[in-house]
């Protein structure tokens, strides 16, 4: 691998991108007995795998789920997760042959891989599971059957949200069921998570009316929260197994600098370095960060060099298209393939050569479950992260042991959003009579929420308890990717192609907005805010578009704050007026032109917490000569950069506002809120690690080489104020007083 590394130094374009390599050793392979042994079918089976002894994670979660443990995995990619439950399952269902299982996937490939597993170990049982999925996909006339006689089902909770109000259809399979696997498990974090997690509350009230408990088993990426967020995820306790017992190879961690070349986008760099690395003769897959770039890439490489055997993958293929290149990756029939994260989940493609992350992937775990694409047993393998231009790329790039530390961040669910809460209360209430003993489980505030609905008509109180009254069925309208109530349709030639929350409507299908849907750019003619509905053209371009915006803050309620020396921290609800000014056309990272907008401010209540400022700290700054709206500024920018670190988030789903002078209260403000109606934790967590932010803030700045500010450090490509004003040695001078003033404080 080293002879490789150099190797990419002789290239003319090499400019000295390569800041640093970090080797993780050769690790064998730790093994454990079980006692009892397997069943001598599942033992057949795993000597026609040439699996002749369990890794010590198998063997103790193994262990764990005989002895009725809810359990969660989080060992690493490609370490045999699926045979720590497939195993002690069927074992279950052999002894109790009524007993059935459910298997949720978020990605239907998964699905579909699971499904052959299963199948292949159903051939060595001497009794009948017929697995099945069930899906948007199932024929109808195949449905009643797969209930009945199906004794392990696989699903995703989109169905499952689908079929819970036909739950007496699935009362045979409801009543027996023991087991429920949830796999990678860390998808379901944020809006999602918190949707999916209220879904599964819904659905265990359902097993109770049918006398079942089922136990639960969630596979997922390493988070630093694993058992929180499994008891919130599902309302249960967990066990935890975090130790890998697999084997692995020497790997290489290249981390690439971009910026160093000017003459290249990072894009061409990344297309450099695959054709190297698949000249050396390392199978490589290269992660990008949008489907156009999975095409752009892989076109490049084959107008180059025709010779080689490179594919691209993304969502959008035909399900026979992408199981077709899975094959030819896993037969060493392809030498490369440019994905999106469609690859990064669990699919079965074999082991990699070599790996390159193009552009930090958002969150550490999901970093580490791409870099473990790379590498077979016990030999070596070679991970690129090529980072971009943005603050936190550059702050990874320059702290590398972050990346390899293992310090992942906490996966965030949040179930007491209310517009998220109403939703499922609705749900619930068309699936069984809500009785105080049959909703508590949907959180503390759902009492007040029901008497709310029933006020607007949605639900009746009854006898037997809250029942729904609504017109529409609840489930077709409440997403499990969305808050909002108010979702736009995105409509071409009369299809409606997806639809969007009011809030990702204005910024993704606002009039001339580039919209890419399963991989086909769409130009928006015309967003309809009274009909909510967004017409769109299709139209291949070469550039895509950006929106800017400006936020107002009202602080609605305090709810906590940690005073401090000379500031104070503050968590609590606030009003949040967003106002979308324009669009940014850009090409390459570079903007071309910027067109106005005239929408409608949108304005929501959210969850924030802010800051004050002391008026000494200002006066400083002046006498030295600094800006101190300009070091607010700084500083805001680049706590909001550095927020995904500590919760595991997107950037777009942090706002935030600083204020020189804050009529409200009449001091120096900054604030930084959720980007969602009602929040859905960031804010939280935010508050509880917001010493680790300010000093991860400090240090990205500090590490900067630029002199005034740049955007790997302060400056933001979605500043509505066109990043002014902006003064970076202020900003350090600000984070410099607010450590020393919690310092103080401990």
């Amino acid at each position: 691998m080293n002879q490789i590394i150099e190797g990419l130094k002789k290239h003319k374009w090499y400019k000295g991108q390569i800041l640093d390599t970090k080797i993780i050793p050769v690790k064998s392979g730790e093994f454990r007995e079980l006692s009892p042994s397997l069943l001598a079918s599942l033992q057949e089976y795993l000597t026609s795998k040439k699996i002749g002894k369990l890794y010590s994670h198998q063997a103790e979660s193994i262990n764990k789920i005989r002895a009725g443990k809810n359990l969660i995995i989080t060992t690493g990619t490609a370490s045999g997760k699926t045979l720590c439950f497939n195993l002690p399952i069927l074992e279950t269902l052999e002894k109790d042959r009524k007993s059935t299982a459910l298997y949720l996937y978020p990605l239907k490939a998964l699905t579909n891989d699971q499904l052959k597993v299963l199948k292949e170990m159903e051939g060595f049982l001497d009794f009948r599971l017929q697995p099945a999925i069930y899906d948007g996909d199932t024929p109808q006339e195949r449905r009643a059957s797969i209930r009945e006689k199906s004794r392990i089902i696989l699903s995703n909770p989109y169905e499952l949200h689908q079929v819970l109000p036909y739950h007496y259809k699935w009362e045979n399979f409801f009543k027996n069921l023991k087991f429920v696997v949830v796999d990678e498990a860390h998808r379901y974090k944020g809006v999602m998570g918190s949707n999916v997690a209220l879904l599964i509350r819904r659905f265990l009230s359902i097993c109770r009316i049918y006398g079942s408990s089922p136990q639960f088993v969630l596979s997922s990426a390493s988070i630093a929260n694993p058992a929180e967020f499994a008891e919130r995820l599902t309302s249960k306790n967990f066990e935890v197994i975090t130790e890998d017992g697999s084997p692995r190879g020497r790997k290489f961690f290249v981390f690439w600098d971009s910026t160093k070349c000017k003459e290249s986008s990072v894009h061409v760099q990344t297309k450099n370095i695959l054709v190297h690395t698949v000249k050396n003769n390392l199978q490589t897959l290269c992660f990008v960060v949008s489907r156009r770039l999975s095409e752009l890439i892989s076109f490049w490489i084959k107008n180059e060099f025709p010779k080689l055997k490179i594919s691209s993958y993304r969502a959008g293929y035909l399900p026979s298209e992408r199981r077709e290149i899975e094959r030819k990756l896993r037969q060493k029939e392809l030498e490369g393939v440019v994905s999106t994260t469609a690859l990064e989940l669990g699919i079965d493609i074999g082991g990699l050569d070599s790996v390159i992350i193009s552009g930090y992937p958002g969150t550490i775990a999901s970093f580490f479950q791409q870099a473990g694409r790379a590498g077979r047993k016990n030999q070596d393998s070679l991970v690129f992260f090529v980072g971009f231009e943005d603050a936190l790329d550059q702050y990874l790039l320059k702290h590398p042991e972050l990346l390899l530390s293992g310090n992942f961040e906490n996966a965030i669910i949040d179930l007491s959003n209310p517009y998220i809460l109403s939703g499922h209360l609705l749900c619930a209430a068309s699936e069984f009579p809500l009785k105080k003993e049959n909703y508590g489980f949907l959180g503390e505030e759902t009492e007040e929420i029901l008497n709310s609905l029933q006020k607007e008509n949605l639900v009746r109180k009854t006898p037997q308890g809250f029942i729904y009254c609504g017109k529409e069925r609840p489930q077709q309208v409440v997403s499990l990717d969305n808050i909002s109530s108010q979702l736009v349709k995105v409509v071409w030639e009369n299809q409606i192609l997806e639809t969007l929350d009011l809030q990702r409507a204005y910024a993704e299908t606002h009039t001339g907005a580039v919209l890419i849907h399963q991989g086909e750019s769409y130009i928006v003619e015309e967003l309809d805010l009274k009909n909510l509905k967004a017409k769109v053209k299709k139209e291949v371009v070469d550039y895509y578009t950006e929106t800017v915006d400006i936020d107002e803050v009202k602080i609605i309620q305090e709810e906590e704050r940690k005073p401090f020396r000379d500031f104070s921290l503050f968590l609590g609800k606030v009003e949040v007026k967003d106002k979308y000014v324009g669009y940014k056309i850009k090409k390459y990272e570079q903007v071309v032109n910027f067109i106005p907008l005239d929408l409608p401010p949108v304005v929501f209540q959210t969850v924030g917490l802010w800051f004050d400022l002391p008026v000494h700290l200002r006066n400083e700054l002046e006498f030295r000569g600094l800006d101190f709206a300009g070091g607010m500024h700084a500083v805001e920018h680049a706590m909001i950069a550095m927020s995904p670190l500590l919760a595991m988030c997107d950037r777009n789903d942090i706002g935030g506002v600083s204020y020189p002078f804050f009529p409200e209260l009449g001091k120096a403000f900054i604030f930084i809120y959720d980007g969602y109606e009602g929040g859905i934790g960031i804010s939280e967590k935010l508050y509880e690690t917001f010493k680790a932010l300010v000093q991860m803030t400090y240090n990205l700045i500090k590490d900067c080489e630029c002199e005034e500010g740049c955007p790997t450090c302060i400056l933001s490509s979605k500043c509505g104020n066109n990043n002014r004003p902006m003064d970076k040695v202020a900003a350090l001078f600000i984070l410099e007083n607010m450590l020393n003033a919690m310092s103080n404080t401990e």
